[in-house]
């Protein structure tokens, strides 16, 4: 045998065990396929784009994964044409053998250099070809030598001529790199892998904007290999989720007696559904309370005027949240026939599961410190990235994160990216390993005051008559003892003083009246106060909005009794009452830092009758008080451009 038969010989033993190797990879590899949902009836030809053809980019280290995009696409459909762009070389050649036992046909050439034809025109022409024939064609447009991740020019020219849509991809597999060029990278059997399509780009792209769509989605890829598979901390949070279900089905049924729950709404906390996921890209947000659902109704607004197309998912955790979306839905607004609500389902592998298949969002968006992390690492494993908006961690949280770090799940590192509300919060989840810490101020600063009804607030008015007010909103358990003995002191100088006190929490007024003798009027069962009532006890939802118009100072709960939180001072802000906190408000410790001097901090019960007779008696400088902390807040950029994009950027 002469050396040219040895050779051909030693080339037809390399194809054939690269072959087995490459297909036993293909087989063994657990892969994720998934992506922008308006890619897959380009990518498969559906019978409505069955003769429109498509193009497809990945990055040339990713070749070797080119199969498996290839088995997955001819399992949907086996008759789907497939062809590819190879160089015009002896590996190009290779590679065109080595793939054709996946019905992948071939075409030689690549862009002319320096005036030397590498087939080009040709490939273009037969291109062209394949493409009006309805075929799917696969370019690495880095290829044939680089420089690895540069698009080059025939990419924008093919997309120019023909017309047809390039769908991004990004991939990552277990493997080990070569030292070539383009780093490729050779799988390994029985590994995981990552294939992620893009949304189809269906203009004319330049190479700079078609390179960062694959960059997004390679390293989008590269983190969900890295980061999906559960280390010691996931198992035990999963475990005991399996472990807590029976508790937490007795659970619902508590919650539901105790009108925190709706029962033809209990299957979605177990991630069921009635309703159909609709067509195109969903955006799923998250908002636990009324609070943090409010924060997001102008950015949702935002969106929805930016694309027109886009759905959107919103999810909370109790019904007052639910309330807040289904009175914003009855507006008709831009987004308000786009928006669907759940209930978001209890953190538990069974139920996050079903959630996510029937919904299959494009990403996650959560808000302040609602960071869950089985549902952050079922998501991670399907490459749906994961934002939080308005981050919120407060030194004791962080503190606490801190220490338990070695051993908690990598929870922070899943993250895209944190768009923090203040620079303290931002340096928090920096320390903590989010890869990209944003800073655009509380979300809260742009939600919209709570609402009241105007016909109501009209006949309570009616009723009061001259009666001063002073509201305790929103109190904690051990607040009222302290609330009540200050109306007390401040009721000698002004004895005609009413009291309204609005618990957190509805379910405690029962324990509140016992406080009082006789037994204090309650809004939930219909009482009003008489001209002899001093206190008037606000124990129902939505209505806070109400009972801020109608008093003319105000207590800002969970503020008074360490280790307290405090709430929310942005939404009274807007609706122009004279505020007061306790001291104990570190969870808003940046809003009550913005609104110094217009927010008064009191403690005791001593402090408190005092300032509440100093508003009674000098109306006119504390309103103007109120009036400088709307100003405060009035001049906050309404939804930041810079946020729309990075949110835009989770989406490509």
């Amino acid at each position: 045998m002469n050396r040219l038969s040895l050779k051909r010989a030693a080339g037809r033993s390399l194809l054939v065990m690269a072959r087995f190797y490459v297909g036993l990879t293909m087989r063994t590899t657990r892969w994720t396929i998934t992506g922008a949902p308006d890619s897959f009836p380009l990518l498969l030809q559906t019978p409505e784009r069955s003769t429109d053809g498509c193009i497809t980019a990945a990055w040339h280290r990713t070749l070797l994964m080119l199969p498996a995009m290839c088995r997955w696409a001819h399992q949907q459909k086996p008759e789907l044409p497939i062809t590819v762009m190879i160089s015009r070389n002896r590996d190009g050649r290779f590679i065109s053998d080595l793939i054709a036992p996946w019905n992948i046909a071939s075409i030689e050439g690549s862009s002319d250099r320096n005036g030397k034809n590498k087939g080009g025109s040709r490939a273009l022409r037969e291109a062209f070809t394949a493409l009006r024939n309805g075929a799917i064609f696969m370019i690495t447009p880095d290829g044939p030598r680089g420089p690895a991740e540069t698009v080059q020019a025939g990419t924008e020219t093919l997309m120019r001529l023909t017309g047809k849509p390039l769908v991004p991809i990004g991939a990552a597999c277990t493997g080990f790199t070569l030292p070539s060029w383009d780093r490729l990278r050779v799988p390994v059997p029985f590994g995981r892998g990552y294939l992620l399509y893009g949304a189809p780009c269906t203009h004319p792209m330049t190479g700079d904007e078609i390179a960062a769509r694959l960059k997004t989605l390679s390293t989008r890829a590269e983190n969900s290999l890295a980061l999906g598979r559960a280390g010691l901390a996931d198992r035990l949070w999963m475990a005991l989720g399996m472990a807590l279900l029976p508790g937490l089905r007795a659970m619902s049924l508590i919650r539901l007696r105790r009108g925190k729950e709706r029962l033809d709404r209990l299957p979605e906390r177990r991630g069921r559904t009635r309703l159909p996921r609709p067509g195109g890209s969903l955006l799923w947000l998250h908002a636990a309370s009324v609070g943090e659902t409010h924060s997001i109704l102008p950015l949702i607004d935002a969106l929805a005027a930016r694309h027109p197309a886009h759905r959107f998912l919103v999810t909370t955790a109790t019904t007052s949240g639910a309330d807040v979306i289904a009175g914003y839905q009855r507006q008709a607004g831009p987004a308000a026939s786009r928006l669907i609500h759940q209930f978001i389902p209890y953190d538990v592998p069974l139920w996050t599961k079903r959630f996510l298949d029937h919904w299959r969002p494009s990403a996650l968006l959560l808000t302040d410190s609602e960071l869950w992390p089985g549902i952050i690492l079922a998501c991670t494993r399907r490459a749906i990235p994961v934002g939080v908006l308005n981050g919120r961690l407060s030194t004791r949280s962080w503190q606490r994160w801190k220490k338990i770090k070695r051993f908690a799940p990598p929870l922070f590192k899943r993250l895209d990216f944190v768009a923090a509300r203040g620079e303290e919060d931002a340096r928090h989840f920096a320390t903590l390993g989010v890869r990209d810490v944003l800073c655009f101020g509380d979300l809260k600063q742009n939600a919209p005051p709570p609402a009241v009804d105007r016909e109501e607030l009209g006949a309570l008015r009616a009723h009061i008559g001259n009666r001063p007010v002073f509201l305790a909103a929103s109190t904690h358990e051990g607040e009222d003892d302290i609330i009540l003995r200050a109306a007390a002191l401040a009721r000698r100088t002004l004895p005609d003083l009413l009291t309204i006190i609005a618990p957190r929490h509805p379910v405690r007024a029962g324990q509140i009246a016992a406080l009082i003798a006789p037994a204090p009027p309650r809004r939930s069962i219909g009482q009003k106060p008489s001209e002899a009532d001093p206190v008037w006890i606000a124990d129902t939802l939505g209505e806070l909005g109400l009972f801020y118009s109608l008093a003319d100072c105000a207590l800002i709960g969970n503020s008074l009794l360490p280790p307290g939180g405090g709430h929310n001072p942005f939404e009274p802000v807007r609706l122009d009452v004279v505020l007061a906190t306790g001291p104990f408000h570190d969870n808003f410790r940046p809003a009550y830092e913005q609104l110094a001097g217009f927010v008064t901090a009191i403690k005791g019960e001593k402090k408190l009758a005092e300032w509440i007779d100093a508003v009674v008696n000098n109306p006119t400088a504390w309103q103007a008080k109120a009036r400088q902390a709307q100003a405060a807040i009035a001049s906050h950029e309404a939804v930041p451009a810079a946020l729309l994009n990075r949110i835009d950027a989770l989406c490509v």
